[in-house]
């Protein structure tokens, strides 16, 4: 599916309930005390989606992977931070609410990972690099290997003794 718009985008969606449910969270007498743990993991948070968003309007491949390493490093302060608030004997009032937004953290940083994943194995550099011609040849690429998997797909049914099975048949 190709999404238009990072508001669609069902990673930023999950990172967006991730940063308003920690900024409930934060509302707690616990974050109260001095320090700056209650700005650092609401900034967190909150950075999660901020750099998917900012990483799909940056037009590249190249920057949209950058800036998804960095939401799902923030992914990983937020689970951080829940560690410390978890075993700290002050927020033992909060240790219902931890492991869910602990999941949700993981959730979105297996998300981000999964979609960096796929654009790493990715031909195309990019929004800011498609023009007419560029995106026609990428169209005609993939048709090419499509129909080229089915001609496989049908030599290997008639004739299975000669002809191997396609690429994405094989068991590896």
């Amino acid at each position: 599916m190709k999404y238009e718009r990072f508001e669609d985008l069902p990673c930023w969606k999950a990172a967006m309930d991730l940063a308003l449910r920690i900024h409930a969270l934060t509302r707690d007498r616990f974050f109260a005390q001095p320090g700056d743990l209650c700005d650092q993991i609401r900034s967190a948070a909150l950075s999660v989606s901020n750099n998917i968003a900012e990483g799909f309007e940056r037009g590249s491949t190249a920057e949209l992977l950058s800036f998804l390493y960095i939401a799902r490093g923030s992914a990983g302060e937020v689970r951080s931070m829940l560690h410390f608030i978890d075993r700290s004997p002050d927020a033992a009032h909060l240790a219902p609410q931890i492991p869910s937004l602990k999941s949700l953290a993981e959730s979105c940083s297996r998300q981000i990972r999964a979609w960096a994943d796929s654009l790493q194995d990715s031909d195309i550099k990019g929004q800011r690099h498609l023009n007419t011609k560029s995106r026609a040849a990428y169209q005609q690429n993939r048709r090419a290997v499509a129909f080229q998997q089915r001609v496989a797909r049908s030599l290997h049914e008639a004739h299975p003794e000669i002809f191997p099975p396609p690429e994405e048949d094989r068991e590896i």
